[in-house]
């Protein structure tokens, strides 16, 4: 991978590896099934630097533009095993970019070091009840009164909806569709912000997921990021990136079962043999050897394109629906390889399996990554 990657991010990789193996890794498995991780876990991977990557030195982080060094990171972290916990875990990927970019300095030095740090966590809200991916048609309101914003409206889906100190919020301040949108920083100890319980999901068990209800809720009118009805813009721009760690999300979760499956054939007796000794089991992770070194490599080229700042949205949504159908495709296959094992909750391919199906839904349904690229085929 000398063409990617070069000897920082090979630091960062062992680095990232090293604090899964210690910090996370002994007690997955009991995080899972409390449907949470503890709070704390935020502050140690700010302390060991895992959560500045890429952001401006002055805030508290690397400073480096440097894509490949997310990526080396991003797929040490995926060795947890825990789609939930990388995904609550990195929810300030989403949610810090539109702060760091557009919001006042004021509220940049107040907010963005301390979710570096692991003090705070930072969560982006943006679905709706009855929502979905038509980000355009929000109806959450945000009507301007006086130096404030009063809000009205809910969000659902919420990763880190729970626990977040700061929210990125979609608002609709202007006329409907896309131009009337706005993104304003809402704390959680505001008047009339509220969250629900804790949302129960098919997988994904250790992110916390929930609802957010903004009932007369008074934002400070210097919280709005960026000028009033460009969010929709910001929240595309924040789409690319997103896109790509799903995909990076995808084909690691794909190498793991891979990995679990390979190792149980090469251990599992039947008939007299082992699995592995079966043409039709060897085939099988022949293929999704084949598919998953595909995905990885065109995402790859995915984020050279970026890195190099081109603006990819077609490759990128190619990416992420390819990464994904090769993700359902091995964790249903390794889930296979296991048999009866497979389906047990003891077995990481149970859990890997569960967690692959969101990712065909997060950041832009499959389905509607294919309008997007015949778009741009123009189609």
């Amino acid at each position: 991978m000398a063409e990617y990657f070069n000897e920082l991010h090979e630091q960062a990789r062992l680095s990232t590896r090293k604090f899964i193996a210690t910090e996370v890794l002994p007690y997955i498995d009991e995080w899972e099934e409390a449907g949470e991780f503890p709070r704390e876990l935020y502050q140690r991977a700010g302390n060991a630097g895992l959560l500045g990557i890429g952001y401006p030195e002055e805030f508290g982080g690397s400073g480096e533009n440097d894509l490949f060094l997310r990526v080396a990171v991003s797929e040490e972290l995926m060795r947890s095993t825990s789609g939930g916990l990388v995904a609550s875990l990195g929810s300030l990927d989403i949610a810090l970019p539109p702060v760091v970019k557009w919001a006042q300095p004021g509220v940049r030095e107040q907010v963005v070091p301390p979710v570096l740090r692991g003090e705070k966590i930072a969560a982006l809200a943006i679905t709706e009840p009855g929502g979905g991916s038509d980000v355009a048609n929000l109806k959450t309101r945000a009507v301007r009164d006086g130096d404030h914003f009063v809000v009205n409206g809910s969000k659902t889906f919420i990763t880190s909806g729970l626990r977040a100190d700061h929210y990125t919020v979609a608002v609709r301040t202007g006329e409907p569709g896309h131009g009337g949108i706005s993104l304003l920083l809402i704390d959680r100890d505001t008047p009339g912000f509220s969250t629900g319980k804790k949302l129960r999901k098919m997988g994904w068990w250790a992110s916390d997921t929930a609802e957010l209800f903004f009932e007369d809720c008074r934002v400070p009118a210097d919280r709005l990021i960026g000028a009033e009805n460009t969010g929709f813009i910001a929240i595309m721009s924040n789409f690319l990136a997103e896109r790509l760690s799903l995909s990076v999300m995808a084909y690691m979760t794909a190498q793991l079962a891979y990995e679990a499956a390979l190792d149980y054939a090469g251990q599992r007796q039947a008939f007299g043999r082992n699995l592995s000794g079966f043409q039709v089991t060897r085939h099988k992770l022949v293929d999704m050897a084949t598919q998953i070194d595909v995905a990885r490599e065109y995402t790859y080229r995915c984020a050279a394109l970026m890195q190099a700042g081109k603006n990819p949205i077609k490759q990128v949504a190619m990416a992420k629906n390819f990464a994904v159908e090769v993700c359902e495709n091995v964790t249903r296959e390794a889930v296979q390889v296991f048999g009866g094992m497979g389906y047990m909750r003891e077995s990481v391919v149970e859990r890997l399996y569960r967690d692959a199906k969101i990712l065909s839904i997060g950041g832009g349904t499959t389905e509607i990554m294919k309008e997007l690229i015949a778009k741009q085929l123009r189609l």
